[in-house]
């Protein structure tokens, strides 16, 4: 492959894995707004807990528990570690720790291979931030999923016992 092609090749497989980036974040917003509209209704449903049996109020703690695990996993995934691309003249955090003249410099003075080459580490460092944002969004998927039955079941028990009807 010549440099050219190379370059072009480079190119297309970061702009492929950064395209991945905005499907992740869109699920990771999808599961934060039920992780977070479930609690709502929870807490929005819960009675005094004088008024709870000690049962009563172990199904809603593990669906609260449940679902701050999700949120948790959301958050690791979001900001994964972005440790790496030493040297790089593509990574924006090692382009931030030069002056803007060492940049544009050393950016310009670079050969086509050696760009490739850092092209093609930030296509290897990019797919690794992928591949956390897409495990911890499995999870916390996962883990939203276990905390839809204690949640439904929180929520009869909330509305059928008589002395929680008197808190609507």
């Amino acid at each position: 492959m010549d440099e050219t092609d190379l370059l072009t090749s480079a190119r297309d497989q970061l702009n492929r894995v950064l395209g991945f980036f905005p499907r992740v974040d869109a699920k990771a917003s999808v599961v934060l707004a039920i992780d977070t509209g479930m609690s709502a209704f929870l807490v929005a449903r819960v009675p005094t807990p004088s008024s709870l049996n000690w049962w009563e109020a172990v199904i809603p703690i593990v669906a609260a528990g449940l679902i701050c695990v999700s949120v948790w996993f959301l958050y690791r995934g979001a900001f994964p570690t972005l440790k790496g691309g030493a040297a790089s003249l593509i990574y924006f955090r090692e382009i931030a720790g030069r002056t803007e003249a060492n940049f544009i410099d050393e950016f310009t003075k670079q050969a086509a291979s050696d760009h490739a080459k850092d092209l093609l580490g930030q296509v290897w460092r990019n797919s690794e931030i992928l591949k956390t944002k897409f495990d911890c969004l499995k999870i916390s998927f996962i883990f939203l999923a276990l905390a839809i039955p204690p949640w439904v079941i929180s929520l009869l028990i909330f509305g059928i016992n008589p002395l929680h009807r008197d808190r609507r």
